[in-house]
């Protein structure tokens, strides 16, 4: 297991047509997830929205948390914690922050974003060292991503098999991050049924992942456009992870039925 329950964090605490501007969260947005291998809980993460000042600047400061738990937490202890500073006139982000430890596998890193000039400078706190990159323009981090896209997303014009494309800037790499729109359907959640929006982020397939397709995303196709549920098909069986709680938000939240 080791690595993939980081991986599975990551991805909940990161998902389309991308033209609409859109407000579709707010200072006090909160998520809570389940992450759980068949019927074994491995983790749990959180997602939580903070309107703050940074730099003179109105931001939203989002924090991201993931640890393991019960069982799992006696052989393969994860703590994570993920942070973006995102500037509200833009969407795009200013600050992001990784301090990880999954199975005794620790990052502790800071990247400062200068979009006017397209550079990152990333401090490693755990290396004692400090580097600058070149970035494309309107770069996002990983965390950043999942909100520009949630405010970005047409729903309206939204076609099964369109392809979306953002540059992202990782640890000390440009990504050209890559999600597909699946269609609609309704998706049962511990709530009710929901209206919701089916996507597919291609991954790298390695020893962990079977093959690019192996991530799929559903969220609630309203304005809100929360996260309800993430399945990662591994070499070994799957993880998935569901929305468990949440409060908030922007936007009423739709239930077909109990």
């Amino acid at each position: 297991m080791k690595k993939i329950v980081g991986l599975i964090l990551l991805a909940v605490l990161v998902n389309h047509s991308v033209n609409a501007q859109g407000d579709s969260y707010r200072d006090g947005e909160w998520f809570k997830f389940r992450i759980h291998y068949g019927w074994f809980n491995a983790s749990y993460a959180t997602l939580e929205v903070k309107e703050e000042n940074y730099n003179h600047k109105d931001v939203f400061h989002v924090v991201g948390k993931g640890e393991s738990t019960g069982l799992l937490d006696m052989f393969f202890e994860v703590d994570d914690t993920y942070e973006t500073y995102i500037d509200k006139s833009n969407d795009l982000p200013l600050k992001f922050i990784r301090d990880i430890n999954e199975g005794g596998h620790t990052k502790n890193r800071i990247i400062y974003f200068d979009q006017d000039t397209h550079q990152a400078k990333v401090k490693d706190l755990k290396h004692n060292k400090e580097d600058t990159f070149t970035t494309k323009p309107n770069v996002q981090d990983m965390l950043s991503v999942f909100y520009f896209l949630r405010n970005k997303i047409d729903t309206e014009n939204l076609t099964k098999g369109d392809e979306i494309f953002v540059d992202l800037f990782f640890d000390d790499e440009n990504y050209k991050f890559k999600t597909v729109f699946l269609g609609r359907e309704v998706l049962k959640t511990k709530f009710g049924k929901v209206n919701a929006l089916k996507f597919r982020p291609y991954v790298q397939a390695d020893r962990i992942f079977k093959e690019e397709e192996s991530l799929t995303f559903w969220v609630s196709d309203d304005k809100n456009k929360i996260p309800l549920k993430i399945k990662a098909n591994l070499a070994v069986g799957s993880l998935e992870a569901d929305l468990e709680a949440f409060k908030g938000l922007n936007h009423s939240f739709k239930i077909i039925m109990k």
